[in-house]
């Protein structure tokens, strides 16, 4: 069975200034990590939020294991923690666990 495409971009050190920072359109952050249950919880909302939104918004992923300086750049302390960047800038910083629909109201309010 094969796996289903999705929008979801998984970034690092490396590249997030690139894809993120420097995307012509909002983006949507979730920053996790593998053993986060929270985490967990959230990532197929988090995939949905991706493809729902793919032409509009760049929605990424970051684990904070794997890009420790990239989680204190932003002072991420807790897991999973959901930023929305317009223009290269933080807009928005939602902490926890939350509903699809608070992400959905965060994103619209960056696209309008």
């Amino acid at each position: 069975m094969e796996k289903e495409k999705t929008a979801l971009l998984t970034v690092g050190e490396g590249d997030f200034d690139r894809l993120v920072l420097d995307s012509p359109q909002p983006a949507v952050v979730d920053f996790s990590a593998a053993w986060c249950g929270p985490c967990r919880s959230i990532a197929p909302v988090i995939e949905s939020l991706a493809n729902d939104y793919a032409d509009r918004v760049t929605v990424a992923t970051v684990d904070i294991d794997d890009n420790p300086r990239l989680a204190a750049r932003y002072g991420v302390r807790s897991v999973p923690t959901v930023m929305l960047f317009a223009g290269g800038d933080v807009k928005r910083v939602l902490v926890g666990a939350r509903s699809a629909e608070v992400y959905r109201a965060g994103i619209d309010d960056l696209l309008h």
